[in-house]
């Protein structure tokens, strides 16, 4: 069985310590660090090379936006979870467009926790359910992108029927592999897929595919770390 690695980046000692026991927990899952704030967790990345940062939003110095920005344009990066207090439609669209696979509350349940983890190391991308509902519905604002713009729906209109099933199961937070077996297609032609699906799009990542199919109406409520 291979083990995720897992950094957390937390402010609070008490977090860190509650995520470390409930994570070590898994058979599957090891935390191999932690940090107090953003700075810590991208030199502790460096150093350990996780394969998942579990990341607060708002730390001091270098919070959980930017450090998930920095970790993403590593050449390696981690899949990184948000795992917050805070549940604005502004923090999750800004967690999402910076890279990250999930964005949790702290209030969710353990088994939530461990199911996010597993399916952002996979490439699956998770949202709450209240926070996919927030982003749907959120007003436009300055610098955000809440509606679809012209050239946006041309692009969505252009898809095949399996391009289209593709992106509806990728913004439903299932993996590559959980798409395959649904779609009766192999691994490797989903990647191809997903690959030819974000260049039609002209977007760099899946999570910013999975924002797109929220706000085009292509998914309700339902993500992947409910199954």
């Amino acid at each position: 069985m291979d083990v995720i690695r897992v950094l957390v980046a937390d402010d609070e000692p008490l977090v860190r310590f509650g995520l470390r026991a409930l994570l070590n927990a898994a058979e599957d899952i090891e935390v191999v660090g932690e940090a107090c704030d953003g700075a810590e967790a991208l030199a502790r990345t460096h150093d350990l090379a996780p394969d998942v940062v579990v990341t607060d939003l708002r730390m001091p110095g270098m919070d959980g936006i930017t450090l998930t920005r920095q970790l993403a344009a590593l050449p390696n990066p981690p899949k990184v979870l948000v795992l917050t207090t805070f549940d604005t439609s502004e923090g999750v669209r800004e967690a999402m467009q910076a890279g990250a696979g999930g964005y949790l509350l702290k209030d969710a349940p353990p088994e939530q926790v461990l199911g996010a983890v597993r399916l952002v190391t996979e490439g699956g991308v998770v949202l709450a359910p209240a926070s996919a509902a927030r982003l749907i519905a959120a007003p436009k604002s300055p610098g955000a992108v809440a509606r679809l713009s012209i050239e946006q729906r041309r692009r969505l209109e252009g898809l095949s029927k399996q391009q289209e099933e593709v992106l509806v199961h990728l913004a439903q937070g299932y993996s590559n592999a959980q798409i395959a077996q649904r779609m009766y297609l192999t691994e490797g032609t989903v990647r191809a897929y997903v690959s030819r699906l974000l260049a039609a799009l002209k977007l760099e990542n899946r999570t910013q595919a999975a924002i797109l199919a929220y706000q085009a109406g292509l998914v309700g409520g339902t993500t992947g770390e409910e199954r």
